[in-house]
């Protein structure tokens, strides 16, 4: 399928668009780390950026794999990740929506999504995007087919810097019609003393955004999305604190 559109990036997408770990688990949390990764093939020569910026939080989220392994592991639950950077194609984000490609992250243009073509975008879709989205909902149809509980739980982190500004907050719980599942994992870190929040450092829009609306909310089953501030993911000890403390709450 992936062949029948030619463009100039037709053939550079061979690895899995994702990773299933523990796909036959029983757990009722299906864990989605859609910005898992900063993967950009090579002859796309980090769509023109430097190094640095390459490796930055507008490239993938910083710590959010290590977290939702960990989690993974501990509940036994199963974790479907993404291969790809976000800066390829944004895999929480509707097709229609000018920042599911961006032009520009943050403060960083990002000069190979600049003037794209509707052949290389489709071709990034069909590569990237749908197997991802298709499989997140098999999974779900699966395990709905089954009669069992979904509670579908988005893994991501938050830079501690925003243009310049600090952020106080460690830890967000993002949530559109699953308040009382989001309110009781945001008063189960609080009892950490952690500085934590229900739907900040941003919002779930149904309009922009897509695990929680389209899979959790658009199909009546509990859904949030985690975030964690990724100054406190930058370690093993760390990683396995933060599991320690979301994984009794999810």
């Amino acid at each position: 399928m992936h062949e029948s559109i030619e463009c100039a990036e037709s053939g550079l997408y061979t690895r899995p668009a994702y990773r299933l770990t523990r796909e036959d688990s029983d757990h009722p949390v299906l864990l989605v780390c859609e910005h898992a990764s900063r993967f950009i093939p090579v002859a796309l020569n980090d769509l023109g950026l430097d190094e640095t910026a390459s490796q930055e939080h507008i490239a993938w989220d910083i710590g959010a794999l290590l977290l939702a392994e960990r989690l993974s592991e501990t509940l036994g639950a199963t974790l479907l990740s993404a291969n790809y950077s976000r800066l390829l194609i944004d895999l929480n984000r509707p097709l229609h929506v000018p920042d599911s490609i961006p032009a520009q992250s943050e403060i960083y243009q990002v000069p190979g999504n600049h003037d794209l073509d509707d052949a290389t975008r489709e071709y990034r879709q069909q590569c990237l995007f749908h197997p991802f989205h298709d499989r997140l909902r098999t999974l779900i149809d699966q395990r709905l087919a089954a009669n069992r509980p979904v509670r579908v739980v988005g893994i991501h982190s938050f830079t501690p810097v925003f243009y310049g500004q600090p952020r106080a907050l460690e830890a967000g719980v993002l949530f559109g019609e699953a308040k009382a599942y989001a309110q009781r994992i945001v008063d189960g870190l609080c009892r950490h003393s952690l500085r934590a929040a229900g739907n900040q450092p941003y919002k779930i829009n149904p309009l922009t955004d897509m695990t929680v609306p389209v899979h959790g909310d658009g199909r009546g089953l509990d859904s949030v999305l985690i975030e964690v501030r990724n100054d406190q993911l930058r370690s093993p000890e760390a990683v396995r604190t933060w599991s320690a403390y979301l994984a009794p709450l999810l």
